[in-house]
């Protein structure tokens, strides 16, 4: 495959991610894509990584070709059964989450609890996932959003309608559930602030990276030109490393610094006016309570007063 050339000399790169040995983390969708990229920079830093994937067989088949400690571990984002025994499993501190799966452009589905595949699976999967596993978690959240958040259309969250039924566009479902992952962001460092708890939430979006998320657009051409032009998994992933081992303000949202931010090295990035809401992220979160009937933990047990 061919790709943009490498990080200019000096850029951040996984040669500066600090040691982790000692620490653990949980990286959804860890089988492939940036996923796997994600999961090998960690373990190689010395890490302890989870994959957290829909099918065990293909996450021992990519765990094997990891240089480190790794384990799997099943978790299907699309039924809210599957994260709630994912996270009843868990025991022991946690110190990095990374909510890295994700869905794409897919046609018009429902998860097992009856959402929009992309809405259900990208955002309300991992707001459960996160609010059950935050009475573990010592340091930070990272969740993996898009420039799609602010595509051409103002995206926005669909109140009246989430699941787009009706009127369904599989760009637009994603847009929003790119959006939603943002505002989560936003919200849960609001909360996290207010409960004087350590944990960070992050953000990060790749640039432009030609992975398996791309193998539901119908668009011959799009997929086309992104070979071409786009980042490697291992180039994708650094914005999301990078809030993931760097000291940065919590609600940070991390993007390739090139022009446009299709390409790069990590750095910090803005986002859209509708992804600053502090309104429309409250809203958001009551709304995800309401539908996964998950909700943010009592942290007072781990973070103290």
């Amino acid at each position: 495959m061919t790709t943009a050339p490498s990080a200019a000399p000096g850029a951040w790169t996984t040669t500066d991610i600090p040691d982790q040995r000692g620490r653990t983390a949980v990286v959804t969708g860890g089988n492939s894509g940036l996923g796997i990229a994600t999961v090998e920079a960690l373990a190689a830093a010395g890490a302890h990584v989870v994959l957290a994937v829909r099918d065990p067989g293909r996450g021992e088949a990519a765990a094997r070709g990891v240089n480190g400690s790794v384990e799997v571990r099943r978790l299907d984002l699309a039924d809210l059964a599957s994260v709630r025994e994912f996270a009843a499993g868990w025991r022991g501190e946690l110190d990095l989450l990374i909510n890295n799966a994700g869905v794409m452009n897919t046609p018009e589905s429902r998860t097992t609890d009856g959402f929009e595949t992309q809405f259900g699976t990208n955002h309300l999967g991992h707001f459960a996932l996160t609010n059950l596993l935050l009475p573990y978690l010592t340091d930070r959240v990272v969740t993996v959003s898009s420039e799609a958040h602010k595509k051409p259309g103002t995206p926005r969250i669909h109140f009246d309608n989430l699941n787009h039924t009706g009127e369904y566009h599989p760009r637009k479902a994603y847009s929003q559930s790119k959006l939603a992952n943002l505002l989560f962001t936003l919200e849960l460092q609001r909360r996290l602030a207010e409960a004087h708890s350590p944990v960070r939430a992050m953000a990060a979006h790749p640039g432009w990276a030609f992975t398996d998320i791309q193998r539901h657009d119908g668009n011959a051409l799009s997929r086309a030109v992104m070979r071409f032009v786009a980042q490697d998994n291992r180039s994708g992933a650094l914005p999301t490393l990078y809030a993931a081992v760097q000291d940065l303000p919590g609600a940070s949202f991390v993007g390739p610094d090139g022009r446009g931010e299709v390409r790069g090295a990590p750095t910090l990035v803005g986002r859209s006016a509708a992804a600053s809401d502090p309104e429309t992220a409250r809203l958001l979160w009551t709304v995800s309570e309401e539908l996964t009937g998950v909700t943010f933990p009592q942290l007072a047990a781990v973070t103290g007063p």
